[in-house]
């Protein structure tokens, strides 16, 4: 997967979190998950963008640990919904895949960059 189609996956995974979340209770714990979820699933895209034009390789380091922390923290928002039984939407075990998916994306990245960063201090 290339770079752009990945920022494409970001950001569709942003758009489908808005839209559950708009299916989540008008409750407290309702509202303050899905601000919650809604953050962090954003951030995964606009930071994971935001790698593309990064001023350094420390400064691409940086912003790529903390798509990985926020796919992360999005992942588990959405555990916490499925397991609080908050929400009955169909699509809750769908997102947990992708988010899944891209932690495992990101991890992998995360990995590589940090492993390309120490074998050019060597």
């Amino acid at each position: 997967m290339n770079k752009i189609e990945l920022q494409r996956r970001t950001k569709k995974f942003n758009i489908d979190i808005i839209s559950f979340c708009n299916s989540l209770p008008e409750t407290p714990a309702g509202f303050e998950i899905a601000k919650q979820l809604i953050r962090s699933a954003g951030s995964v895209g606009a930071n994971y963008r935001a790698t593309s034009r990064s001023k350094s390789e420390a400064d691409f380091g940086y912003k790529l640990k903390i798509v990985l922390e926020e796919i992360d923290e999005s992942h588990y928002w959405l555990e916490i919904i499925k397991e609080s039984e908050l929400s009955i939407d169909k699509n809750i075990n769908r997102l947990i895949q992708e988010a899944n998916e891209l932690t495992a994306i990101f991890a992998s990245e995360n990995k590589t960059f940090d492993l390309r960063t120490r074998a050019k201090e060597k």
